[in-house]
């Protein structure tokens, strides 16, 4: 009797160099299929920090990326709208209780339903470039739109808790974010001023877990950092 394996035409050497390497194929697109299901979702989530101008945005994104990384990601201001484009920290690695997130920060220009020129007149700013300052801030609002319905897995939403927080602007952006589904973590910031109220930031959004802090003075970070890590771990 003569084993399969002995004759010359089961061989594998024997087969078409095609069919070969067709097999070579399969096996790396295997490979392949395995490697990425073994680190699914392990790259970056791409988190917005949105919220009105002057809330603390900035401040903020740079409180955590000096935090991680050392580095800031832009110029802190009190003129509105100093942030008139989208700036990014990526590969800001946060670790908390044993668990480790990594994050690319997003920080978008301040929304608002209309930038006024004579807002920068009123910081000594000239004519013409306060006109070419709004004129970038609106273009940089429809920016941050873009982002929020096309770009961000998460958003960290920042308001100042020495202002009211119900206003049109603030209705609008959580309801798109709500309405794209994505994890959202309101923080009331400024909380080191005097007439700070985060119980009216909690009233004006009750479905929404409100976070406490002073990004200007780092004060509940910790506990920032923790539920960063909760919600977009």
């Amino acid at each position: 009797m003569v084993l399969r394996a002995e004759r010359p035409d089961f061989h594998p050497k024997s087969r078409p160099w095609e069919e070969r390497m067709g097999l070579i194929t399969d096996l790396r697109s295997s490979i392949s299929r395995v490697t990425s299901s073994l680190f699914q979702g392990s790259e970056p989530k791409r988190i917005g920090i949105y919220g009105p101008p002057n809330a603390g945005k900035t401040t903020l994104a740079n409180r955590i990326a000096r935090d991680w990384t050392g580095d800031a990601i832009g110029p802190e201001s009190h003129v509105p709208h100093e942030t008139r484009r989208a700036r990014r920290k990526e590969n800001v690695e946060i670790k908390r209780n044993g668990k480790s997130v990594t994050i690319d920060i997003v920080d978008t220009p301040g929304v608002t339903t209309k930038v006024d020129y004579t807002e920068f007149l009123e910081h000594d700013i000239e004519e013409e470039d306060a006109v070419r300052r709004s004129r970038e801030a609106t273009e940089g609002v429809a920016e941050a739109m873009h982002w929020l319905r096309e770009d961000v897995d998460g958003v960290i939403y920042v308001l100042d808790s020495t202002t009211d927080p119900f206003t049109q602007v603030n209705t609008m952006l959580i309801g798109i974010i709500e309405s794209q589904d994505l994890p959202v973590l309101i923080l009331a910031n400024k909380t080191d001023l005097e007439d700070s109220s985060v119980q009216r930031i909690r009233n004006a959004f009750p479905q929404h877990e409100t976070i406490p802090l002073s990004a200007l003075e780092g004060d509940n970070m910790d506990e920032v950092y923790d539920k960063i890590s909760e919600y977009f771990g």
